[in-house]
């Protein structure tokens, strides 16, 4: 780590540590720890793919990778090592002791040779039923090449063996967990519950599998490959832009591989063979672990036991500008509202879309989809309104990281269903949340406008928090319309005065908007601050925050994920502090508020201040105008900062303490949750 930046990679290990942590603090419910647990693994399986994938191609261009990135990325790549390995430590501790915890509660994960004989005859007829007939063993042949080891799933690496005459053989086996359940119930005895691992069925039927040959003795070792998942996209401009991102979808399947995670009671010959096969090195990711690996199966864990193991629910409340049964294009029309999710419902937005599909005033709705639900209600609605006859367009993102096999199929179904379906924009990512409803009456034209910071996607909608301005008003309504035109037209490029889109004006903007604050601290005025994020880490955003700092400016920094700023510093960032939150929901949604001398001014963003997101990608940054709104964002953010139950100070050793209670507990989303709850009983 450099004197003024972290990497981004540790800084990511190091939000990733927060969640970890979540695993180990007794004070959640206990299978939301598995949860955590779950969340933690599914987390570090991105971040090989695709952040350390990245770095491990960098580090190959030698001298030059350093002034790529700032630092070195190989040094970088050994402390991932040194890190991911302790963290790893940490990780069998905590799921150790949640097994005894549950143990304590007569719920027991038990293996194959548990069982007792109603469980193991149990056990015995759903491998025949079900396990069997999905499994396709191959033999390792010391002179062949392995299959193509599929990245992300889990296989057995199995040692046959005869006693009589010490002849191994060995084989793989995948995990049919697209297939079947990972954790399977079996019969309960007495007030005792039991859960057994798909792979200790597997275990348990290995005789059955490979009766052919004359062994006796069979041991299974769980493997996972992770491979380099970043999307190679060819620059060639006569291929179609879906067949590209179909081809590289392809190609993402025999990615080169980035981390082995192997059983560490797997005999060394076996692993020997596997790491040589696979072309591992000693400077590559191989991570010795316990018996089960894919650990993000626990955020699908069964639902077993009492109340107390899981999270009070949450009942969204009402939006106090939504009335049940009312219009809500009327509502947007009286004034600005700004939906809270998971706070809010977020069938406010499924309503406004199936109101926009029947109302035989409105003409067009255009939407930009990123990531979508399973069962997408959004998708619903505008089917809905071609099938009354409103001109849908949607934009619809073929990059979205995993979610492109997805989005492709989803077009598809769209444009077979008579909608109007443009992909993204060659060379940038569409990250934008846009919604636009055109309605004419009496030749009147209305548009509504929502701009938001996630998805339109109701299942996230359930666990992410983030922000939702609806809005008639004409400064916005009229660049957001801009804003559709550029997507029709690609490059068709207008001038915004209000919005503030990425690539072409946000970094522009933001620094500005820090120049303004340390001209006005230079000055004697008051100049602060705040901002909201996922993360930070475009260097001359941070270097102009530095400079705020080191005028006067101060600078309250809430980040959940990367931060490479280091806050602290003696005469670069005194005036910086920075906290970041993880609980039970995601904290997504990015705001920024700046001071200017009084008469703040406000944004809700799609984009965080990473290069990116300033640069290489299509983002819209909106200013909020209501009054209202805009003190409600400020009160939610000073909520936030006070937080000292799930809050982490964010510091120049990224040591990660939790920031202590001083008078009284502050648990921001429970607080948020009660003062949304009091601005709606209000508001009636």
């Amino acid at each position: 780590m450099s004197k003024t930046y972290i990497p981004k990679e540790i800084s990511w290990l190091s939000f990733n540590e927060r969640v970890l942590q979540e695993a180990e603090n007794k004070d959640v419910p206990l299978i939301e720890r598995f949860k955590f647990l779950g969340i933690y693994s599914n987390n570090l399986d991105e971040f090989f793919r695709v952040r350390v994938s990245t770095l491990r191609k960098i580090s190959q261009l030698g001298s030059k990778s350093k002034d790529i990135l700032g630092y070195n990325p190989k040094a970088t790549l050994k402390k991932i090592q040194e890190i991911v390995l302790h963290q790893n430590t940490r990780f069998e501790k905590t799921y150790k002791s949640l097994i005894q915890d549950l143990d304590k509660h007569n719920i027991h994960i038990i293996n194959e040779k548990q069982l007792n004989q109603e469980q193991s005859d149990f056990v015995r007829r759903y491998f025949i039923q079900e396990v069997r007939t999905r499994l396709m063993p191959f033999l390792i042949e010391k002179d062949s090449e392995l299959p193509n080891l599929i990245d992300d799933a889990i296989y057995l690496a199995i040692q046959l063996y005869n006693k009589e005459t010490k002849k191994k053989r060995y084989a793989l086996l995948e995990i049919p967990t697209d297939l079947l359940p990972r954790f399977i119930i079996l019969p309960e005895k007495g007030d005792d519950k039991f859960i057994i691992f798909l792979d200790d069925i597997i275990r348990y039927g290995l005789r059955d599998i490979f009766f052919i040959f004359d062994f006796d003795e069979f041991s299974a070792y769980t493997i996972k490959l992770t491979r380099d998942a970043e999307l190679e996209i060819a620059d060639d401009i006569s291929e179609s832009y879906i067949d590209k991102i179909s081809r590289s979808l392809q190609q993402r399947k025999w990615g080169s591989p980035v981390r082995f995670i192997y059983d560490r009671r797997m005999p060394d010959d076996l692993l020997n063979l596997l790491t040589k096969k696979l072309n591992f090195g000693p400077d590559d990711a191989v991570i010795p672990s316990d018996r089960y690996h894919n650990f993000k199966d626990f955020m699908h864990f069964p639902s077993l036991g009492k109340k107390k193991f899981y999270y009070e629910p949450m009942i969204p409340v009402s939006h106090r500008e939504i009335q049940p049964g009312k219009s809500i294009l009327s509502a947007i029309k009286k004034k600005d509202i700004m939906l809270y999710f998971p706070y809010h419902p977020f069938d406010h937005l499924i309503d406004l879309l199936r109101e926009a599909s029947i109302d035989p005033y409105v003409t067009s709705i255009q939407i930009t989809l990123y990531r979508l639900a399973r069962n997408s209600s959004v998708i619903n609605a505008l089917l809905n309104a071609v099938r009354n006859g409103k001109n849908v367009t949607t934009v619809v993102e073929l990059q979205a990281r995993f979610d492109e096999e997805a989005n492709i199929l989803w077009g598809k179904k769209l444009m077979d269903e008579g909608v109007k379906v443009i992909y993204g924009v060659p060379g940038l990512k569409v990250h934008a949340k846009l919604l636009l409803i055109t309605r004419n009456k009496n030749d009147l034209l209305q548009r509504y406008a929502a701009i938001g910071t996630g998805n339109f996607n109701e299942d996230t909608a359930r666990i992410y928090c983030d922000h939702l301005l609806l809005t008639t008003d004409i400064k916005i309504t009229n660049e957001v319309f801009k804003a559709f035109n550029f997507f029709n037209v690609n490059y068709k490029k207008d001038n915004y005065y209000h919005l503030v889109l990425s690539p072409f004006s946000l970094r522009n903007k933001i620094i500005l908007m820090i120049e303004n604050e340390i001209k006005n601290a230079k000055a004697g005025k008051k100049a602060w601050i705040y901002l909201k994020l996922n993360n930070i880490t475009d260097y001359e955003v941070i270097n102009y925050l530095y400079e705020a700092s080191t005028a006067g400016v101060m600078v309250k920094l809430i980040v959940r994920g990367m931060i490479s700023l280091v806050p602290g510093q003696k005469d670069i960032s005194e005036n910086i502090r920075a906290i970041g939150i993880v609980d039970r929901f995601l904290e997504h949604s990015r705001f920024m508020i700046f001071c200017n001398d009084g008469d703040e001014e406000c944004y809700i963003s799609s984009a965080d201040l990473m290069t990116r997101n300033i640069d290489h990608r299509i983002e819209v940054t909106c200013p909020v105008f209501d009054k209202n709104i805009r003190n409600e964002l400020k009160q939610i953010f000073q909520i936030q900062w006070n937080d000292n139950v799930k809050a982490r100070k964010i510091d120049a050793s990224l040591s990660n303490k939790f920031v202590k209670p001083e008078k009284k507990q502050v648990h921001s989303q429970v607080e948020i949750y009660d003062y949304l709850k009091k601005v709606h009983e209000k508001g009636l």
